[in-house]
């Protein structure tokens, strides 16, 4: 069963994917990290093969958020997400 973290976790995620408001890029690359910290912690990913800026800077975002726990990567989304996106 789900805790009441998880239900908001989900509707801040199924918010933010409906919207069809463009966001700054640091509010997205906050978005991105703060996502990949809720869903798999610090079992970061490499930088796709394409090698490109866009990947790096998505996987840095990722990093500073290192020793975030899952739990607060979570609260962090979910305040993103209604401090950014209004539908």
């Amino acid at each position: 069963m789900e805790d009441e973290l998880d239900i908001q976790f989900q509707k801040a995620f199924d918010k933010a994917n409906a919207s069809t408001l463009k966001q700054p890029a640091d509010v997205m690359l906050q978005l991105y990290a703060c996502y990949k910290q809720a869903t798999r912690g610090n079992k970061l990913a490499a930088i796709d093969e394409k090698n490109d800026v866009r990947s790096a800077f998505k996987l840095n975002a990722w990093i500073q958020l290192n020793n975030l726990s899952i739990e607060d990567a979570k609260k962090m989304y979910i305040r993103l997400v209604n401090d950014h996106i209004t539908s």
